[in-house]
């Protein structure tokens, strides 16, 4: 257990232990914030190491509400990829993206692509490692092996910049969160995501929602996005 030195509003005392279930490549500590009970809700930000305003939005939802106030039954894992976050790349320090070395049916050894930008033609996309096979980075192991040691009954995992929410059953939980949040509920995101965390947990059948911030900066993100993730944490989606 590690307790962090959490920066709060003086009107907001926040006492919270992570707890480490993995290291990455460069054997940097993979941690999560546990629940006092059983996991429901599982968020997840930070796969992919160039995307930390997801980090930062989860953290400051953290921090705006009181350590009493936290549903019991909510974890989060603050960041799955420390590596790619440190270095601010996509992947991890293999060149792998997290998001497409699930073990799915789908999975595909040749390498896949991304855009730096949303609005670049296809033709600038860079190539992206997918793993020597799936499952193959330690990161997406230790993703694995938590979540079937906790089994939550939802995950969320924060994304961007797409602008959506990406439920494929379009649950009253991914319904709520559009509502709260002002983004277009949707099934897909439009385009293949082989070996993604999504594809895994439908194969797996655990409920997954993708949520894709917007493209904003981190400061107008912590007035449209962070007070929704503040209300899962203190139990939204138990009420719902």
């Amino acid at each position: 257990m590690r307790r962090i030195a959490w920066q709060m509003s003086r009107r907001t005392e926040l006492k919270l232990d992570t707890e480490a279930f993995g290291q990455s490549v460069r054997g940097v500590s993979i941690e999560w914030i546990a629940p006092l009970d059983r996991c429901r809700v599982l968020l997840i930000a930070g796969i992919h190491g160039e995307e930390p305003d997801t980090t930062v939005a989860l953290s400051r939802a953290y921090r705006s509400v009181a350590t009493e106030d936290i549903s019991p039954f909510v974890g989060s894992i603050l960041c799955a990829n420390p590596d790619g976050a440190i270095a601010g790349t996509r992947c991890n320090a293999n060149g792998v993206d997290l998001n497409r070395n699930f073990p799915t049916q789908n999975w595909q050894p040749e390498s896949t692509t991304c855009r730096w930008f949303t609005e670049d033609p296809r033709e600038d996309e860079l190539a992206i490692k997918t793993g020597d096979a799936p499952g193959s980075e330690p990161e997406t192991r230790a993703l694995l092996k938590h979540i079937d040691r906790v089994r939550p009954e939802l995950i969320i995992a924060l994304h961007g910049p797409l602008a959506c929410i990406d439920d494929p059953h379009s649950s009253p939980a991914g319904k709520w969160i559009a509502e709260r949040t002002g983004l277009p509920l949707v099934s897909d995101i439009g385009y293949p995501t082989p070996g993604s965390m999504g594809t895994w947990a439908g194969e797996a059948d655990i409920p997954l929602i993708t949520w894709e911030f917007p493209k904003n900066s981190i400061e107008d993100l912590s007035r449209t996005q962070t007070p929704t993730i503040a209300d899962i944490l203190q139990g939204a989606l138990e009420r719902d």
